[in-house]
């Protein structure tokens, strides 16, 4: 009994010293009301808990609407100067891991007004930005020390769609990575189509156009983000307008729909979905829905193809983004209208979500980032 008594003590104070050896963050954006500001703030979390305390806040920031973190997990990356009366731009940080502050390394403009989101490559050499009001795509190339060149590559696109007043020009509105990095997918709201690109790093034009690729969508869908499963070939895009999930087979750079599934809890004559995940073992996926105000929950069958299980109301309005935690045990949603991020558990045998009661103040967040960082 007794040495019983000391094994499982010494399984405490392993189990507990490897608590303590990792630091998970979230990371923040807000709109600033187009003033500088904190703009970024970060948090740690709890990884049993999901308790959020605030550690740090960048200074001097202006709307940064979409944050990324490189692969290499040294450097932050905003979107900055969004929806301003001048072109955006593109600004890093340097992560310090052991207390969470970001500090400061530069900017460069974004190649156009209004960037809202942008991707890094594995090899943390390039970054891919996507100007939703200019319509075009925009990549940079990367420094060792963080730090971000002026502008590589510009392409500038043409083309509307149906709805008059959302769809009169094309609207970049995401930047995604292909598993295997080679092709690159821009979901364009303003031409309802997902264009397609071929990625070659080696390249002084990183980026290859490849029209055959490029995806007609719904007209009046609005494709807004895109995520590819972790294990299958598969991909699932969200779109804005039409409130809806579209799920695709991958097969070098080719997407096919194959499903279509409605997000929103209710039909509607105007929807606004935002923003989609999936969980780290591909069996669940979610997705923001704006004007109701909730996150749909989808299990995710062998093949790949969406089953609509529940709705989980956001206890906010207008929730812009959400991301998982590394763990995948707590999901986290910024709700724009209401300044507030929500903590849910999530159950990760059935996907569904519950309100932990945790929550933080943050004005107007618009991006949710996280990474755990082990010692």
């Amino acid at each position: 009994m007794k040495r019983l008594t000391v094994i499982l003590l010494l399984f405490f104070v392993c189990n507990n010293i490897k608590a303590q050896s990792a630091s998970t963050y979230l990371f923040a954006g807000t709109y600033t009301d187009s003033k500088p500001g904190k703009g970024i703030y970060v948090f740690r979390m709890n990884p049993a808990t999901g308790v959020l305390v605030q550690v740090s806040t960048g200074e001097n920031i202006i709307n940064p609407s979409f944050l990324t973190i490189s692969p290499n997990g040294k450097y932050l990356y905003a979107c900055t100067d969004t929806k301003t009366v001048v072109a955006g731009s593109i600004s890093s940080f340097a992560i310090d891991s052991t207390t969470g502050k970001i500090n400061f390394i530069n900017k460069q403009s974004s190649g156009g007004a209004n960037p809202v989101y942008l991707v890094v490559d594995k090899s943390n050499r390039f970054i891919i930005n996507g100007n939703y009001t200019e319509g075009n795509v925009s990549v940079f190339s990367i420094n060792n020390d963080g730090s971000v060149n002026p502008l590589l590559q510009a392409i500038q696109f043409t083309g509307s769609s149906v709805n008059k007043e959302r769809q009169e020009k094309p609207h970049i509105h995401s930047t995604i990575f292909s598993p295997g990095y080679d092709y690159l997918y821009l979901p364009d709201l303003g031409a309802d189509k997902i264009r397609a690109f071929r990625f070659d790093p080696a390249g002084s034009q990183p980026l290859t156009i490849a029209d055959s690729l490029t995806v007609e969508t719904v007209a009046g869908s609005g494709p807004r983000h895109m995520i590819f499963h972790p294990g299958k070939k598969i991909a699932y895009c969200i779109e804005e307008m039409s409130g809806m999930v579209v799920v695709y087979l991958y097969n070098h750079g080719k997407l096919t729909p194959v499903q279509r599934v409605a997000s929103n809890k209710e039909k509607s004559g105007e929807y606004s979905s935002a923003d989609i995940h999936m969980s780290p073992d591909g069996l669940f996926l979610y997705a923001s829905n704006r004007i109701e105000n909730t996150i749909s929950i989808f299990s995710v069958g062998v093949d790949g193809m969406l089953k609509l299980i529940g709705h989980q109301s956001t206890e906010g309005q207008v929730p812009r983004n959400f991301t998982l935690d590394p763990s995948g045990r707590f999901l986290l949603v910024a709700n724009q209208g209401t300044n507030n991020i929500v903590v849910f558990k999530r159950n990760i045998k059935t996907g569904l979500l519950k309100n932990t009661g945790i929550q933080v103040s943050v004005p107007s967040p618009s991006c949710l980032k996280m990474k755990t960082y082990a010692y």
